[in-house]
């Protein structure tokens, strides 16, 4: 077999007892790194240390990888105009995120007679979000349902996290508003030593 030393060095092509032997003397292990070639190639190392340096790697590379998840929406032909607002807001936060959306209109009972308007409330979702969406998958039916999928728009969203999560402004208050209850706009309390002035 042809074995390569612990430092990288080409030892050459010896018996497979010596190269355990001389594995053994420098208190290393001997892996077989390409078992297909001719002969068989082997290095001397410390294989505990290999396999935590690999899995480091892979760790890395994962923590790197950004996930794409499918989001998915239920709508109806009907949905009225607030709720149809406070989807389309979730949407817009799905895709800011850099997740991609399913759009499923739902039909019920005669409605599916009228596919077509399942296809006007999907178009006015998707004009609605034209400038941050583009549309992956056409509207297509299935069953009582039609489906349609939509991505980020290229350029527009980076996925990570989105800003202003934190900090001034958070939980959709407007500016000024307290979440303490009751006592809205009333002056803050006056200092004991300024009442008795």
């Amino acid at each position: 077999m042809r074995v390569i030393g612990a430092d990288g060095s080409q030892v050459g092509i010896i018996p497979t007892h010596e190269a355990l032997r001389l594995a053994e003397e420098l208190g290393l292990e001997l892996v077989e790194v390409n078992p297909r070639a001719a002969p068989p190639v082997c290095k001397i190392m410390d294989f505990g240390k290999f396999k935590y340096e690999t899995s480091k790697k892979e760790k890395a590379s994962r923590r790197h990888q950004s996930t794409i998840v499918l989001k998915e929406i239920k709508l109806r032909p009907k949905t009225d105009k607030h709720d149809l607002d406070f989807k389309i807001s979730h949407i817009r936060e799905f895709l800011a995120e850099g997740n991609k959306c399913k759009l499923v209109i739902v039909f019920r009972g005669r409605e599916i007679v009228h596919p077509e308007t399942g296809q006007a409330m999907l178009d006015r979702v998707v004009k609605t979000v034209a400038d941050v969406a583009m549309i992956e998958q056409r509207p297509m039916m299935e069953g009582r349902r039609m489906v349609m999928i939509i991505g980020p728009r290229v350029g527009v969203i980076r996925p990570g996290p989105i800003a202003g999560t934190g900090g001034a402004g958070g939980g959709g208050r407007p500016p000024g508003a307290s979440s303490g209850g009751g006592g809205g706009g009333a002056s803050p309390p006056i200092p004991a030593a300024a009442k008795s002035g």
